[in-house]
């Protein structure tokens, strides 16, 4: 999906003639689905009532069929609910809502609470947002899989455009859950790890090639993902430890690690137990 830009006439009103206009060339040109008053939407910048414009030109233009996921930007779970209330007035599909900070950045309880509340009261289905580049905070994968059990949360945008977090997401999401990469750089290698799709500010300006991109990355059958899945929890378990844990690791399997250089020390009994089984699996 194109992350949409919202157009603005000479009266910093929103031109909704313009508008209908990019959404149906787009849609044209293939796309099935928008986000609107995301990040490159100027979603933080929008006043009350626009996002119900915005979604109702954007149904008029694309018809019943496509997908309309409208961005929320919020402080607080009040502003969040009437936001999301007129995404739904204007006929949005979803919302994707976007991480908190002012108040709460890297407090993962206030996080976690704002996002479950969300979910409870929204009347549209609910996808994360998380996009560090822009707010200095990116969910913790803790956060995130503690959220996607939430019967109303049903996918993600994660616009960090590391492929690794996104394949680490995927190994303990469930199978329906719609996570979608949000940085372009990282398509291919993100849809190889298993993301559900694209979410790009790039298809305003080389809509045909990112559309390219995503079909190639599609078409190209990834390696086994479940032994990838678990290369990644062994990884996980051991480096964790870092040095002594490695070492430790590799006597397990025959190597001749020998012992750490001060002032790092031999890995525990504890930490050896901690992922033993993981390497025996």
């Amino acid at each position: 999906m194109p992350a949409i830009i919202t157009p603005f006439d000479d009266s910093q009103d929103i031109d909704l003639e313009a508008h209908r206009h990019n959404v149906s060339l787009l849609g044209g040109l293939g796309y099935g689905g928008f986000v609107l008053a995301g990040s490159t939407g100027e979603g933080p910048l929008l006043e009350p009532g626009e996002r119900r414009q915005l979604a109702s030109a954007s149904r008029e233009s694309a018809g019943d069929d496509a997908f309309l996921l409208c961005g929320i930007n919020a402080e607080t779970n009040r502003i969040a609910t009437g936001q999301i209330a007129e995404a739904a007035e204007g006929g949005a599909d979803a919302v994707l809502v976007l991480t908190p900070t002012t108040l709460s950045r890297n407090r993962t309880d206030f996080v976690a609470a704002f996002f479950r509340e969300v979910a409870d009261e929204s009347p549209l289905p609910v996808f994360l947002y998380s996009v560090p580049v822009v707010t200095a905070y990116s969910m913790p994968l803790e956060v995130v899989w503690e959220l996607a059990q939430h019967p109303n949360v049903v996918g993600m945008k994660d616009s960090s455009g590391d492929a690794i977090r996104i394949q680490r997401m995927l190994a303990r999401l469930p199978d329906d859950f719609a996570l979608y990469n949000g940085a372009a750089p990282a398509v291919t290698l993100t849809l190889a790890a298993g993301a559900h799709g694209a979410i790009l500010a790039a298809a305003n300006y080389v809509p045909e090639l990112s559309l390219e991109v995503v079909a190639a990355a599609l078409e190209t059958p990834p390696g086994d993902m479940e032994m990838q899945h678990r290369l990644t929890a062994a990884n996980d378990g051991v480096a964790r430890y870092g040095i002594p844990g490695v070492k430790a690791a590799a006597e397990m399997v025959g190597l001749r690690a020998g012992r750490a250089r001060a002032p790092l020390f031999l890995a525990t009994e504890e930490a050896r137990a901690s992922f033993a089984h993981l390497l025996q699996a």
